[in-house]
């Protein structure tokens, strides 16, 4: 007779928090933060709702955690594009396609986790999407502003929007081929506002 081997006694092993981080920001990424919630995120790290309170307080500053992440290792790079030695109009037409390619790079979470999170309900959430938003728009409007300071404004706001625009047209579903086509019409677009 062979002897079963029984589990260890005791208490089960703790989650490990950057991988709950990770799987959290999958779902919100995936389906918005307003669609998420916690008994979705319990279920989905295979924990107690005391566990996910206990670890991370609220749905809201788990978010701000996932933001933190987000900042690391899915949104894209703006110091690889908006370089000193790259003209304005390249930097900014390769950011575009960059932000593309990014935005349909994964089917089930499209678009810009932090744009489309500055629209949440959650009027706590909208604001810390939108520090991450802002600061962003500000690096865009400073990369313009060094060599071109009577275009920095306009210049930003028509990257910014473009940028929306693609983040919610992959969010729609958009392929790649279109995004990217689109990108590469507001890049022509900046060509032609800063020739040289």
């Amino acid at each position: 007779m062979t002897k079963q081997m029984s589990k260890p006694a005791g208490r089960p092993r703790r989650f490990d928090p950057e991988k709950a981080i990770a799987i959290a920001q999958q779902l919100f990424h995936e389906h918005g933060y307003d669609a998420v919630g916690v008994a979705d995120i319990t279920r989905a790290l295979g924990i107690k709702p005391p566990s996910f309170y206990a670890a991370f307080g609220s749905k809201a500053e788990l978010y701000s955690r996932v933001l933190d992440r987000y900042a690391c290792t899915g949104a894209i790079p703006l110091q690889d594009f908006l370089r000193a030695d790259t003209p304005v109009a390249e930097g900014l037409a390769a950011l575009l396609e960059e932000a593309a390619r990014r935005y349909a790079a994964d089917p089930l979470a499209t678009g810009c986790l932090v744009l489309e999170s500055t629209r949440s309900n959650d009027q706590g959430v909208r604001e810390a999407a939108g520090v991450f938003h802002i600061n962003a728009e500000e690096e865009v409007r400073a990369f313009i502003a060094a060599r071109h300071p009577e275009d920095a404004e306009r210049l930003a706001d028509f990257v910014s929007t473009a940028m929306s625009g693609l983040s919610a047209r992959a969010r729609n579903g958009q392929s790649l081929e279109r995004l990217l086509a689109s990108a590469r019409l507001a890049g022509d677009a900046l060509r032609q506002a800063l020739p040289g």
